[in-house]
């Protein structure tokens, strides 16, 4: 092996927020701090300017649009791996992966960078998914995920997939955090409503899967029994979304849950939010989460989560707060968890199995296994296997 620097190219449809999104700053964050150059393609978004600040470049183009003309994006993406002599191209997302797929299989095989995917979720099986494991290597995100390939995917060679679970980085989400009084002031003075309220927090993007209308029910039927119960729904609607948040609002209003239930909108101040939260909950049915990162933030600050025992959730309950799992569905049960983790608090293991260093190191050991160049491997205390 040598270690001559790489050229990674990232490609993804955007740059506002989500798992696939961090997960890409993370990954080029670690390629610049070991000597690498870290390139991203993507629509843009907030986080651009993270991503630069951090050292990555950032080509701005509409890769990510479902629709024919996307397919001019496959000239300068050939061209850009050409110029730049890329290395690695690491895909993200189905629209993205074809256009960058057809861009590598167009050039001369002598000139093609090693082409890699990562699975970040549980695609609907067809032929435009399949893209996703055309990979030299591909990254599943969870066992789920991995499982889930080699079963609708028989084509593809297990040999080829790699296991590199998501992870957060307990120096961001400190186990005990407890948020600044000036933040408290702030959060107090746009929500005065919820002081002395016991907070059950439901995170993520307003998308009908992360189970919205289920939470609203297991709210509802929680403020029957205490009225002190208020439910938070911390997320943003994308403009594609907007129709499903108005009739979000909507169902709220008709449930008269007007005075339990708040709904923030994007915050950047997440961590903040699971501190002031007595409990977190995830109730993605149908699909499940391929992982469920916002449910091993919580985990990891030590908040007590209750969520669906299957697919990604169910993986890191079971591994780290197995009394938070219910069966899939049973929403009563779901609420019986959280009135007695309110009642008597639960002790959080913790988190030593799903971080962000033993996720970038995994990554980086893909990276490495691919191009036969040297990189620096995993810290010692990252070593152990999850179960």
């Amino acid at each position: 092996m040598n270690d001559i620097p790489l050229t990674v190219l990232q490609v993804l449809p955007s740059l506002e927020s989500g798992g696939v999104e961090r997960g890409t700053l993370e990954v080029g964050a670690e390629l610049v701090a070991r000597g690498h150059r870290s390139l991203v393609v993507s629509g843009g978004g907030r986080l651009v300017k993270r991503l630069v600040a951090e050292g990555s470049e950032h080509i701005c183009c509409s890769i990510g649009v479902k629709s024919p003309l996307t397919a001019r994006w496959i000239v300068p993406l050939r061209q850009l791996m050409r110029r730049e002599n890329v290395d690695i191209v690491h895909v993200r997302s189905r629209v993205p992966a074809w256009v960058a797929w057809l861009a590598w299989k167009t050039l001369p095989a002598d000139e093609r960078p090693h082409f890699l995917t990562t699975a970040h979720g549980l695609y609907s099986v067809n032929r435009f998914s399949a893209v996703m494991t055309r990979g030299e290597r591909v990254i599943a995100i969870s066992q789920t995920v991995r499982d889930y390939l080699l079963k609708n995917y028989p084509q593809l060679d297990e040999d080829r997939i790699r296991v590199v679970y998501r992870g957060v980085d307990p120096g961001e989400f400190p186990r005990g955090y407890e948020p600044s009084p000036t933040w408290l002031a702030a959060w107090h003075s746009q929500y005065p409503h919820l002081a002395g309220r016991r907070i059950v927090t439901l995170p993520g993007r307003l998308t009908r899967l992360k189970g919205h209308p289920q939470f609203l029910r297991l709210i509802d039927a929680l403020r029957k029994r205490d009225s002190n119960i208020h439910g938070l729904i911390v997320g943003g609607a994308e403009p594609q979304r907007e129709r499903y948040a108005a009739g979000l609002k909507k169902l709220i209003r008709e449930m008269n849950l007007d005075s339990h239930v708040t709904l923030t909108g994007h915050r950047a101040d997440i961590r903040e939010i699971y501190s002031v939260s007595d409990v977190v909950v995830s109730l993605s049915a149908n699909p499940p989460e391929a992982f469920g990162r916002t449910v091993l933030e919580a985990l990891t600050l030590g908040i007590p989560v209750v969520g669906y025992a299957h697919a990604g959730v169910g993986e890191i309950l079971s591994a780290l707060f197995p009394q938070g799992a219910v069966p899939t569905g049973r929403l009563d049960l779901a609420a019986k968890r959280v009135q007695g983790l309110l009642n008597r608090p639960a002790v959080v293991p913790p988190n030593d199995l799903f971080t962000r260093r033993r996720m970038l190191d995994g990554t980086m050991a893909v990276y490495a296994e691919l191009t036969g160049r040297s990189l620096p491997t995993a810290a010692p205390d990252d070593q152990r296997k999850v179960a």
